[in-house]
This record gives structure tokens, sequence and C-alpha cells, in this order.
């Protein structure tokens, strides 16, 4: 008998004796326990506790001692099992009959714990919440961005998705749009926002409203994470977490987590390998170490870098009643294609310049109104004081710079040289391209000119 055989077994008959189907983590203690691991073992691989799994374990095994007639344990679950189950296969029907004891399973509705488990029961409704998401006013283009992202989440089903990008490239725009397309095929949408950085119990008990409103909440965290991964195999949920990056340490390399928010890497990692039918959602400044190394095309775990918004940013300056249209390609692809920088400096045109572009871009040099330095100058007090050092190198560079030209330029060793551009290339500061099979980083000209800028303002404050 194979584990997917034992597991649909143990499920018809816990249901028979509960009236409830195997959860995540009972499923892991019978595999586990097929496969010979100690309680330590599955607790690690479960992410819970071992005192937790030992506790589970015990009531499991109860449960299945009612079902079997005779005491079953941990230690001879194996032995009663083989014992107990008799297969009667017809050659002339497709059709297994089980029987336990006194007990008749006929297992028409196997469950594989290879795919995502389907709804147990039918939502006849959509349970939408949105809490303090913004309201969504305009939209301009991201088509093809859409795409993938529904093609990922509802056709490719993966797990766990991290949107990424600049401040105000558009992540919680996009986000919001993509559920207003998709939300039909789930049975709960949710976005929070970590802006203030709850702590993790605080956002598990603040799903757990949406899910089980009148229900106790969860003294532990093991068992709160072990409830929300229950209510995702249960439920299709499509969850969004807004703001990842609040979460992340100040003053340290990229993705480093707050003192006391390490917990949520452990769940965001659960959610992401355990199995289930529901897509979770981190829009983030920066990209977690965890999704690097998770992610891949064979994996439901990805990340989307989100770029320049391309043509569809002239909506914007329409919108802006910005003058000189045949300018407008011009200013876009200075300004990267961000939407909020463009918003921003379209203010200052307007209100400078009398909303001529041709007139702005006249002085050949790329300004920032105050909003936009502002912006960028709060992002740059997050960075180590090695990082600013790299990127204020690159700041004075008119060409890219290779790796032997920055370790040069920067007297850093290889060993941190080589992590500080890491950390930066994963705070999207610094970009990169291959020139005659030598890669070569550079700041865009915005970035550039906010170093620039900021170092400037940091030396006169000094005097």
């Amino acid at each position: 008998m194979d584990i997917t055989e034992v597991l649909n077994l143990a499920d018809e008959l816990v249901f028979a004796q509960t009236g409830k189907h195997l959860d995540y983590l009972q499923e892991a203690i019978l595999q586990g326990t097929v496969e010979g691991q100690t309680y330590s073992k599955i607790a690690e691989e479960t992410y819970a506790s071992e005192g937790y799994v030992r506790d589970v374990g015990s009531d499991l095994w109860k449960i299945l001692s009612e079902g079997f007639g005779k005491e079953v344990s941990k230690a001879n679950f194996r032995a009663v099992l083989n014992k107990s189950i008799k297969f009667h296969v017809s050659s002339t029907t497709v059709k297994n009959f089980v029987g336990i004891n006194n007990v008749n399973i006929c297992p028409e509705h196997n469950r594989s714990p290879t795919q995502p488990q389907q709804p147990q029961t039918t939502s006849t409704e959509l349970h939408f919440d949105l809490g303090n998401a913004p309201e969504l006013f305009n939209f301009y283009g991201r088509t093809e961005e859409l795409a993938t992202l529904d093609r990922w989440i509802t056709q490719e089903r993966c797990r766990l998705i991290a949107l990424l990008g600049l401040n105000g490239i558009g992540k919680t725009t996009l986000a919001l749009r993509l559920i207003d397309g998709i939300k039909s095929q789930f049975d709960y949408v949710i976005y929070r926002s970590l802006r203030y950085c709850p702590s993790l119990s605080t956002t598990l008990t603040n799903l757990r409203a949406v899910f089980s409103p009148d229900a106790e909440v969860p003294n532990t965290l093991d068992t709160q994470l072990t409830d929300l991964i229950a209510h995702l195999r249960q439920f299709r949920c499509l969850i969004v977490l807004d703001d990842m990056q609040m979460l992340f340490a100040g003053g340290k390399l990229a993705g480093q987590y707050q003192s006391g928010y390490e917990d949520y890497q452990d769940c965001f990692k659960a959610i992401a390998q355990v199995n289930h039918q529901s897509c979770l959602m981190l829009l983030s400044l920066e990209k977690p170490l965890m999704v690097s190394t998770l992610e891949s095309e064979n994996l439901p775990i990805r990340s989307f870098l989100l770029g320049s918004l391309g043509a569809s940013a002239t909506g914007i300056l329409r919108d802006n009643k910005l003058l000189d249209e045949p300018n407008w390609d011009e200013l876009i692809n200075l300004y990267q294609g961000n939407p909020l920088w463009l918003v921003q400096t379209a203010g200052l045109i307007r209100e400078v310049f009398a909303g001529r572009v041709s007139d702005f871009l006249a002085y050949k040099t790329v300004i920032l109104c105050e909003p936009l330095q502002e912006d960028l100058a709060g992002q740059f007090h997050r960075l180590t004081a090695q990082e600013l050092a790299v990127m204020g190198q690159l700041s004075q560079e008119a060409e890219p710079v290779c790796l032997a030209q920055l370790l040069h330029l920067t007297q850093f060793s290889p060993n941190e040289c080589f992590n500080l551009i890491q950390s930066l290339s994963r705070r999207f500061f610094v970009g990169s391209q291959e020139q005659e099979g030598v890669r070569r980083f550079f700041l865009n000209p915005v970035l550039k000119e906010a170093v620039k800028n900021w170092r400037a303002s940091a030396t006169a404050d000094r005097l």
C-alpha cells in the first residue's frame, strides 16, 4: 500500500469517526510514521514544535484506535495497517473496496497528497475583505503583467508569489486590479498591509477573524499557523500582504527581519511548501531571501519584478494635463516609467513650467521635485553605511562598471563587495547589464541624482 492509499484510507476512517477530514499536520504525521521519521523530524518539516506534533499525534492515534478496534500508536501503526486492511479488487470493475473490521469504506473520492486539495464544502458566496486597501481610481497598461500573474495563480496554482519593485512602481495598484479580475475564482479574497509591523500572531488572528469570526483564537503560534493552513486547504483563498519590507530591519543588508519578526519567515515558508489550494501574494520593496532560495519555474513559488510602465504612462501625463506630447516619451524614459515619479514630476512641470514638457527637458538634467527627493532619501536611510558607499561611488560613474572596477574604487574585500551588490540588487537600487560577456552595474539617472543630492545634504548637515 503506497502513501496515497494510506492517507486516503486514514482520511475516510477519521471522517467516519469525527466528521472531519485529516488536516495537513495529521497527514504529515501519518506520512512521517510510514516513512519511519521521528516526531522531531516531522516537527522540523512542518514548522511546528515537537510538543505540539506529539499532542496532535496522540489524538490521532486515539481516533484510529477506535476505528480499527484495537490500540494504535506511532510504534505499531504500520503493523496494524498491514494486518487490518484487505483489498478486494475485481478484474472487471475499476472500483476498490476496503474493509476494516466492521467499517466499510469505498474510496471513490481519493485525495492525492501531491495535488492541491479541493474544497470540502462549496462556498455559496465570496468572502471579500480588502481591509484598508487604497481605492483604485486609475489604471494604466500592465496587460502582460496581469496575464502572467493570472496564469500563475489560476492555472499553475502557485502557492506563494512575491510582487516586487521600487516604491511607486505600481505594485499595490496592480495587485488590486488583479484581484478584481480573478476574485470570482476564490472563496476568500483578503488584502492586508504590514505597514505598521504587526506581530505574526496579530496578523494570523486578523486572518482568522475573516475565516471564523466567532471561533476562539488559538493561544500559540503553532496552532494559529495550523489553523490558517487548514483554511488554505479547505477553501480556495487569495491573501495579499502589502508593505512586507516593513518587517525588514534598517541598517542591515536587504531581506533581514527585524528582531522579533523572524517567525514571519517560518510562516511564509510553510505556506510555500505545504500542500494546499490557495495563494499568498507578498508585495515588497525588497526581495525576501526565502523567495530567492525557493523560487523556481517548476515549483509553485515565484517572484515578479515590476518594471517601467512604458508607453502606457502617457495616460498619466495626459491626466495631469501636460503639454508637448511629442516629448512625453523622453520624459517617461528619463523617470524610468515609474508612475509615482511621473505624477510627482508632472506636478512640478505644471506649477513651474506651465505644463510645458519641452521647457522642463531643455535643462538636460534630472530634476527631482521635493516629494520625490524626500521619498528616496527616506529609503536611503534603511541602507547600511557600506551600501551607501557603493551607491555613492556608482553615482559618480558616467558608465556602468564591472566588479573588478568596483572593488578597486571602493576598496572593499571581494566577499563584502559581492554581498553589498547582491543586497542593493535585491532592493532594486542597482541595475546591471551584460557587455561583451561581462556584467556591469549602474544607477538609473533618477537614483544617481538622488544619491548626489542626499550626499550633498548629509555633508552640509555635518558642517
